[in-house]
This record gives structure tokens, C-alpha cells and sequence, in this order.
């Protein structure tokens, strides 16, 4: 009978690997809402991320995924979900479900998760490590649209690098929603948290981290003479 190889840690190795990332990532670089920290520390990352690269999973690196696809650094998605000020019966949009993990972190946080995907792939993926948390619907589609049907939201998850926010988005927040993202800025990524209110809306950097890029969030080129 054949053996089958697995590159997946085992339960107490991933665990361990868990709390190093808490201790070593995590809490000296302001991911300071205990909820957080503990939804991390509850979360098995490795099962959200293909064999080739589970055994890594908690390395302070972007892990590739498909098709150019990278999983988000976990520290720049901590920070992310800090500046959230997430609450209990939040209801949030994430953009970016990737393979589910910030998903099922979330599941921990609020009351209702809506997540996007826009590989199918990817979008299979989560599916499949998310079919037991039942506060979690997976959306696939493009991730600029959102998925306006469960508006509005609370706050709004894009757990990577965009170009620029889409008004599609922040039409999507309720009044006083949050909204957090990395935001490119002549190539330098600048993690950045906004809020609607009846005046407008409007993004404040909190941090210089590098983040997964997200596709279809370009801005137009003008012309080059």
C-alpha cells in the first residue's frame, strides 16, 4: 500500500507555530485588540492554504496560493482587523477570501461574514474549509462590486493591497461603518482605515506594510507622451 506525503504540520506543531506567530508577529506590531489575538490563536491557517505551502503557513511571509494569488501576511491581516474595531454584532463585507482564513478568523469576531472571491478556484477552496461555519456566505465575483444584496455593512474587510477604494465600496458601509485596507501609494503599500459618515468618506494611513496585492482594483493610466 502507498504512503501519501504530507508537507502539513501536525496539530502540535501547528500549534506551536500558532502562538510563535502571536509572540513574535502579532503583539509587537500593534495587533493589540485581544479578540483578535485570540480568533488567531483559535484559527488554524494551515488549513486554509494549499499542501505545498502548509508547513509555512505561519511564516511572516505572503504565501502564494493560485495563479499568482497570495495568501495576506498575517500580521498586516491583525492589523487590518485591529483597526476595525470590530464588535459582536458587527455585520462585515470582506474582500479577498482567498482560501477562507481571514474568513473563518472573522466567523469569531462579528455576527455575519460576507466574503468575496473572485477566483474560482480560490472561491472552491474556502467553500470547502468553510462549510462548518455557518456564519460565513461566500460570494464569488469581482471583488470591486462587493456584493451589494446583504448591505448594509458595518464595517469592510479588504484584506490586501488595492490601488484605490471603489465607490461601489463605500456605498456598501453603513453610516459610521469602518472600512480597512492596504492602499498603494507610488508602490508603497500604507495599511489605512476610514469611516462614513453623513459627510463623506475618507481613508487615514496607519502603518507602511506590505500586503497581498488584490487584483481588479487599478487606477486608469492617463496617457504617456
Amino acid at each position: 500500500m502507498q504512503s501519501t506525503v504530507t508537507n502539513r504540520p501536525t496539530t502540535a506543531h501547528a500549534q506551536a507555530m500558532r502562538l510563535a506567530m502571536i509572540d513574535s508577529q502579532l503583539r509587537p506590531n500593534a495587533v493589540s485588540d485581544p479578540r483578535v489575538i485570540a480568533a488567531m490563536a483559535d484559527v488554524a491557517r494551515e488549513a486554509f492554504v494549499p499542501d505545498t505551502v502548509a508547513a509555512v503557513a505561519y511564516a511572516d511571509v505572503k504565501l502564494p496560493l493560485a495563479r499568482g494569488r497570495m495568501m495576506n501576511l498575517p500580521v498586516a491581516t491583525g492589523r487590518l482587523l485591529t483597526a476595525a474595531a470590530l464588535r459582536d454584532a458587527d455585520a462585515v463585507l470582506l474582500i479577498g477570501a482567498a482560501g477562507g482564513y481571514t474568513a473563518a478568523v472573522l466567523a469569531r469576531l462579528v455576527a455575519s461574514v460576507v466574503a468575496v472571491e473572485a477566483d474560482a478556484e480560490l472561491a472552491g477552496m474556502a467553500r470547502q474549509a468553510l462549510v462548518d461555519v455557518p456564519n460565513v456566505t461566500l460570494v464569488e465575483g469581482p471583488f470591486a462590486a462587493g456584493h451589494s444584496a446583504a448591505a448594509p455593512y458595518d464595517a469592510i474587510i479588504i484584506d490586501g493591497a488595492v490601488e484605490h477604494v471603489p465607490q461601489a465600496l463605500v456605498d456598501q458601509l453603513a453610516l459610521e461603518g469602518r472600512l480597512t485596507t492596504g492602499l498603494i501609494d507610488n508602490g508603497v503599500c500604507r495599511l489605512s482605515v476610514g469611516r462614513r459618515t453623513a459627510g463623506g468618506f475618507g481613508l487615514t494611513d496607519f502603518a507602511d506594510f506590505d500586503a497581498a496585492h488584490l487584483p481588479g482594483f487599478a487606477l486608469e493610466r492617463g496617457f504617456v507622451f
